[in-house]
């Protein structure tokens, strides 16, 4: 197995960061041919999907996530005010596994790999492994 772990240094509270670059370099640094590509966030405050990124989608994503959260008194006893972080992390997901097939990603036409952060900004580690 080929493994690699990326270190995204995210600027803002909430933020869209396509990392389609860096998965595209690790697969053709390390030769993957036909296979699948795994990458996992190890967080509890963001998340991976696939979006496009045409101008402003990014913040329509942010914004939609915020009006689709109830004003509520969360539990969390350590900072109830991100609460709807780790549910959203939870909700969008931390992993996502894309086929590669003749060396390349296996992607819709506009789509993007992104890390969704919901409470930065922060230092994100990203696991790569084929």
């Amino acid at each position: 197995m080929k493994y690699k772990e990326l270190t995204v240094e995210t600027k803002k509270n909430k933020q869209i960061v396509d990392v389609t670059d860096d998965i595209k370099s690790f697969i053709h640094a390390n030769k993957v041919i036909d296979a699948i590509v795994t990458i996992f966030i190890t967080h509890t405050t963001a998340a991976l999907t696939t979006a496009d990124l045409d101008p402003g989608t990014d913040l329509d994503f942010l914004d939609f996530l915020e009006k689709v959260t109830p004003k509520m008194n969360f539990r969390h006893p350590h900072n109830p005010a991100h609460t709807p972080d780790h549910i959203w992390s939870s909700i969008i997901g931390t992993s996502l596994s894309i086929p590669v097939k003749d060396g390349e990603l296996v992607l819709g036409t506009w789509q993007r790999i992104i890390l969704v952060e919901l409470d930065g900004p922060r230092s994100r580690s990203l696991l790569i492994a084929s």
